[in-house]
């Protein structure tokens, strides 16, 4: 069952018939960005006091933390819209107004990319170190993907997955676990019984992983950046498996199907890889 709505929700738990035009993926999306807000000042505070990152004498933490998110989550926004507008030129060029201004299609790597992008110019502009930021924000990034994709699974907005086999899923696992057909969903999409994978459960799961292991590595890393790449290999490795049991345009790409995602995740992963080895390099001379 999805909930377009918040409302949905509570009408389904006390048997009310409220409606208030509270999207329930737009909640979880704002948990996320007050999530991650939290972990990040958390960690620029902790970085602070180990000296690994200094701030300029006018500038604190808070400050920092709120106008790095308010940069990041307008460009992030605006380049998922952008990735998810590239990825479907044919549409794009037929009715460019409904795929720039519709609510829906949002690309997340192409959130995360121009996020990123913006939010490294916002940070050098404030004459911060680099690579301290990008480690501090690593865990936020994790999580916030993280619950930003329940707001993806209980509104039903269309990242599911190709239909379930069934015939495959282990005895132990439960069948809403496997297959979901999310009636009610907010795409008004009808997904025949047994119905789909639920990727995005299945990535809010990972994504949780994956903040636990940076947010104990992130005491343990001692070069700058490493953790960073640790986040962008990890995240990258997800994405591309979950990309095999969802529904997304392919590219050929040497010979091989690909996914605009997975394409960006190995471009992510070998990024990550290069720019290890090279800090690795230089914290030794």
């Amino acid at each position: 069952m999805a909930y377009p709505y918040v409302t949905d929700a509570i009408n389904a738990v006390l048997g009310t018939h409220i409606h208030l035009p509270i999207a329930m993926f737009g909640l979880w999306v704002a948990i996320a960005i007050v999530v991650a807000i939290q972990f990040t000042r958390l960690e620029v505070e902790r970085l602070i006091a180990a000296e690994t990152l200094r701030l300029p004498p006018d500038q604190q933490a808070k400050g920092l933390v709120m106008d790095l998110a308010f940069v990041g989550v307008l460009s992030g926004i605006a380049g998922a819209k952008l990735f998810d507008a590239i990825e479907q030129p044919q549409k794009l060029l037929a009715d460019p107004l409904s795929v720039i201004f519709s609510t829906g299609g949002f690309s997340i790597y192409g959130g995360l990319i121009i996020g990123c992008i913006a939010g490294i110019l916002f940070i050098k502009r404030k004459n911060i170190a680099l690579l301290p930021m990008l480690d501090a924000v690593a865990p936020a990034l994790a999580i916030g993907y993280g619950i930003g994709r329940l707001g993806c699974q209980f509104s039903g907005d269309g990242d599911w997955g190709k239909p379930a086999v069934m015939e495959l899923k282990p005895e132990w696992l439960p069948d809403w676990l496997w297959a979901q057909t999310y009636a009610n969903n907010v795409l008004g999409v009808e997904i025949p019984e047994p119905g789909v994978y639920p990727t995005p459960l299945y990535e809010a799961v990972v994504a949780a992983f994956i903040f636990a292991i940076l947010w104990r590595l992130r005491k343990k890393l001692t070069i700058s950046g490493h953790l960073f790449c640790c986040y962008l290999i990890l995240s990258g490795m997800a994405r591309w498996l979950i990309e095999y049991i969802r529904i997304n345009p392919l590219y050929e790409v040497v010979g091989v199907l690909l996914s605009q995602a997975q394409i960006i995740s190995m471009g992510l992963i070998l990024l990550a890889v290069v720019l290890a080895m090279v800090l690795k390099r230089q914290s030794s001379l």
